[in-house]
Parts: structure tokens; C-alpha cells; sequence
């Protein structure tokens, strides 16, 4: 007699959750809008550094948007070795781009920053499964840290951008432009006390929508230039000429590319931790190998290194759109917007400030959850707390005191210039000191950490007897006498 066994089903990851059409492009046109101003920085700064024209600046826009839709969809869709599977937004990365203007302004030009790209990605594949065995080291503490980390690191950008984002310009933090990012933040928190669950999820694409209009009523938003230049460009690979290989800027870049291996890593981690999935040491590799890949294709189409958004883990976490697919729409869109460059003068137009007055709420977000993860760390009788202050207090320094590392050698202000890379560094360093190298740790808890809480002396508690209690403020046994309390010298505590 056959016997046949029923397969048991397999259960579906939260990020694998599949809408509507038309829900996947909103939300995946949402993810557009929260990281747009920061993938079109990158190519602008680098760029105007390279002397280029402005229809050439374009062109790089143009190519860094296409290929981080190409991206975002290789790292959300995955294939086999590449792509973590997760609703991770990928981008020109921004740690690499005082490297970049560097090398521009050594002689090298552009050209030796498309061959240092491609050089260091490279190398940079090659030593990723070194990164994804580190999952080990990422228990809350870390990650927490981490997460809480990148959302305050974020919100200089979000005030820049609700200040107007050109520090040039004359009504730079005007307060029509910080009214306009207040009057946004203010339609993002109505809009998400709605009862109605699809207005309260796009309650951040909603508030641009109606923050544009409010800004284009009073003459803050410019759309006339969205009919000028071409409807449709494809990018011509090597535009700007074959990349040239120089071993110091290719040096140089190989540590931006440490700093994104260690960004994108804590970015994975945070995401799995948001969507509430399992993230292992091959999920790591498979994300970071996609961003390598990625990198180390993009010089072809004109555009830099790229990783993961760090804001979009906050849309992620405040619109609670766990599905990887919305993400791969965002991707689409982008590619779609570097093919046709009229839709992306028409995102272009939207006012900075309205992305400020959404960004404070999705960065805050960010740190929001990693509280959260925070709060389920264990504090008592380790050393949890100061790894937890050091790692933020460090975080922020470059965050605080943006020239502070502008005297140490350039590999090192390279990494510690990130406030992310600084705390993620500094919390898997002191999570090894303290809770993987025990040997010579205290039994008793830290000075810091005891001021935190009270504490009771176990030799205290031995001479109490069963049925002792305290009532207003005396010692009464289980008799219902008082039982004196004799007082100690200073030298006792």
C-alpha cells in the first residue's frame, strides 16, 4: 500500500507578502520619493568637482538612478548567491563621495573614479564572506545600537532638506521653507491617525503629494523645467570615456568599499529586525555580494558604488509594508526614471523642504525601532549600558563635529566619518571586549550601571527570614516585631 505524506507548508517570510498593482507601485513610488534627494546628490557633488556641464551632470542623474533600479531589484528579487531577498532600497553610496572628489581633484578625473569603482568592488566581492560570518556578533545590543544610530545620524539631512537644502541660497532656512517642512510633517501624523489602514500606509507619498501643492500655491515649487531636455535617453556606457586604473585611488576607494560592506551589513541586520525576519550569515553574504556586483558594474553605465538607503528602512518601519516586491517596484520605477528623463525633472521638482518635513518623522522612525530592539536587552550584571552609551556617544561625534577627524590619515576619517560605521564598529568591538572575551570582566556590575537601578546585597538579604516585611518605613518580623536597624559608617557602603 502506497502511503503518501503530506508536505508540511512552508511558512511565508513576512517579506514575501504580495498587494495589489496598483498597492506595490504606491508604496514602491513612496520608496522613490523618500531616497530621491539622496541619490541624485552623489553625481551632482561629484560631478560639479569633475567641471562637467550641467547637461553632462544630467547624464550622470540620469545613470545613477538607472542602475540603482537595477539594483534594488537584484538585492529584493535575488538570485541564486546575490540579493538578500529583503525590502532593501539600493543607491549611490554616499560615504564614497569625498573619495571620489578627491580623486577628481588629483588629476585623475573622472575616469579614475570609474576605475577605482570597479577595481575595489571587485576585491570587495571577493572578501565578502568574510563580512556575512559576523552575524554572530550582532546580538541586540549591536544591532539596537546600530539601528538607533542610523536613524539620528539621519536627521542633519532631514533639517538640511526642511531648510532648503542649498546652504547657497538666500531663503536657506527661511521659514517659509521650515513652515512648509513643518505643514508636511503635520499631514504625514494626521493622515497616519486615519482609521482607514491604505491612507494611514501612504500617509508619507500622500504629504509630499499635498505638500507640493501647498509649496506650487505659494510659488515654492518650480515645474517649468520639466519639459526641457529629452524624453527618453537610454545610458550610453562609458560616456565619459574608458576607465582608467590608478593604484592609490583604487587604495582609497577599497576602504569606502569596508565602510559599505560595514553599512550595508548593519542595514540588512536592521531591516530583518524591523520586518521580523531570520537573517543569517548567507542572507548577509547574498546582500552584500549584490551591492559588490553591483558597484562593480555600475562604472559601465556611468554611476558609482552602491547600497542599501538607510531612510527607506525607516518608510519600512513606519508604513509596517514588510513586502520585498514594493521595493522591486521602487526599482522599476527608478530604472524607468533614468530611461525617461522628464519623469525624473518631475520628481526633481518636488520642494526640498517637503522631503525635509517627511524625513524627520521616517529618520526619528529608524531610531524609534532600535529603542525598541534596545529595550529588550538585558542590562543587569553586565556590561550592556556602556556598550550601548560609548557606541552612540561615538556614532555622534562626526555627527556633532563634522571636522573632527579632518586631521587623522584619510583611511580613517574615510571610516569613522560615518556616524553609522563609527557606532557599528565601536558596539562589535566592545560586545567582543565584554561579552565574548570574559576574562577579566568583574562579577559585580559597572559603576554606570549601577547607578541606573536598585540594587540589593545578596549578604542583605540573608539575614532576612521568612514573613519579614517593611511597613512605614520599619522592619517588622513575621511575629509583627520591629526589628532594629543598627546604622554603618561610610566606610560600609
Amino acid at each position: 500500500m502506497n502511503i503518501i505524506k503530506k508536505s508540511r507548508p512552508t511558512a511565508t517570510r513576512p517579506e514575501d507578502q504580495r498587494l495589489s498593482i496598483g498597492s506595490t507601485f504606491a508604496y514602491g513610488f513612496q520608496h522613490v520619493l523618500t531616497m530621491y534627494g539622496g541619490i541624485i546628490a552623489p553625481p551632482l557633488i561629484i560631478g560639479a568637482a569633475a567641471g562637467m556641464s550641467a547637461q553632462d551632470i544630467g547624464l550622470l542623474i540620469a545613470a545613477c538612478l538607472f542602475v540603482g533600479g537595477l539594483a534594488t531589484i537584484l538585492q529584493t528579487v535575488g538570485i541564486r548567491f546575490f540579493g538578500s531577498q529583503l525590502p532593501l532600497v539600493q543607491g549611490v553610496s554616499f560615504a564614497g563621495v569625498s573619495t571620489m572628489v578627491a580623486i577628481v581633484h588629483g588629476g585623475g578625473g573622472i575616469q579614475a573614479v570609474f576605475g577605482s569603482v570597479i577595481a575595489a568592488s571587485l576585491i570587495g566581492l571577493l572578501i565578502t564572506p568574510l563580512f556575512s560570518k559576523i552575524i554572530k556578533f550582532f546580538p541586540p545590543v549591536v544591532t539596537g545600537t546600530v539601528i538607533t544610530t542610523i536613524g539620528l545620524t539621519l536627521m542633519p539631512v532631514a533639517a538640511n532638506w526642511a531648510m532648503g537644502g542649498n546652504k547657497a541660497a538666500p531663503n536657506y532656512g527661511s521659514m517659509a521653507n521650515i513652515g512648509l517642512a513643518a505643514a508636511t510633517m503635520g499631514i504625514v501624523l494626521l493622515l497616519s491617525k486615519v482609521g482607514n489602514a491604505a491612507i494611514s500606509r501612504l500617509s508619507i507619498l500622500l504629504a509630499m503629494v499635498l505638500g507640493t501643492g501647498i509649496a506650487f500655491a505659494f510659488g515654492m515649487a518650480d515645474f517649468s523645467k520639466v519639459g526641457q531636455g529629452e524624453i527618453v535617453a537610454f545610458p550610453t556606457p562609458f560616456a565619459f570615456g574608458p576607465p582608467t586604473f590608478e593604484i592609490a585611488a583604487i587604495i582609497s576607494m577599497l576602504i569606502v568599499i569596508l565602510v559599505t560592506l560595514t553599512e550595508t551589513s548593519a542595514d540588512i541586520i536592521a531591516v530583518g529586525e524591523i520586518v521580523g525576519t531570520k537573517v543569517d550569515s548567507k542572507r548577509i553574504g547574498d546582500g552584500l555580494r549584490a551591492d559588490m556586483l553591483s558597484s562593480a558594474i555600475s562604472p559601465l553605465f556611468n554611476s558609482f558604488t552602491q547600497s542599501a538607503f538607510a531612510q527607506n528602512v525607516g518608510l519600512v518601519a513606519i508604513t509596517g509594508v514588510k513586502s520585498r516586491f514594493v521595493v522591486s517596484a521602487g526599482g522599476l520605477i527608478l530604472v524607468i526614471l533614468g530611461l525617461l528623463p522628464v519623469l525624473g525633472r518631475v520628481v526633481a521638482a518636488v520642494p526640498t523642504p517637503v522631503l525635509g518635513g517627511a524625513g524627520v518623522v521616517l529618520f526619528g522612525t529608524v531610531a524609534a525601532s532600535g529603542i525598541r530592539t534596545l529595550s529588550k536587552v538585558e542590562y543587569r550584571n553586565n556590561m550592556n549600558l556602556i556598550i550601548v552609551a560609548a557606541s552612540i556617544g561615538f556614532g555622534m561625534i562626526p555627527i556633532a563635529a563634522p571636522a573632527f577627524y579632518d586631521q587623522f590619515p584619510s583611511w580613517f576619517s574615510t571610516i569613522f566619518h560615518s556616524g553609522i560605521s563609527s557606532a557599528a564598529v565601536m558596539a562589535i568591538l566592545l560586545n567582543l571586549l565584554f561579552n565574548h572575551l570574559k576574562a577579566g570582566n568583574s562579577d559585580n556590575q559597572s559603576v554606570f550601571v549601577a547607578g541606573t537601578e536598585r540594587i540589593v546585597r545578596e549578604e542583605d538579604l540573608q539575614c532576612l527570614a521568612d514573613g519579614d516585611r517593611f511597613e512605614g518605613g520599619k522592619l517588622i518580623d513575621c511575629d509583627g516585631k520591629e526589628v532594629p536597624i543598627q546604622a554603618g559608617s561610610k566606610s560600609d557602603h
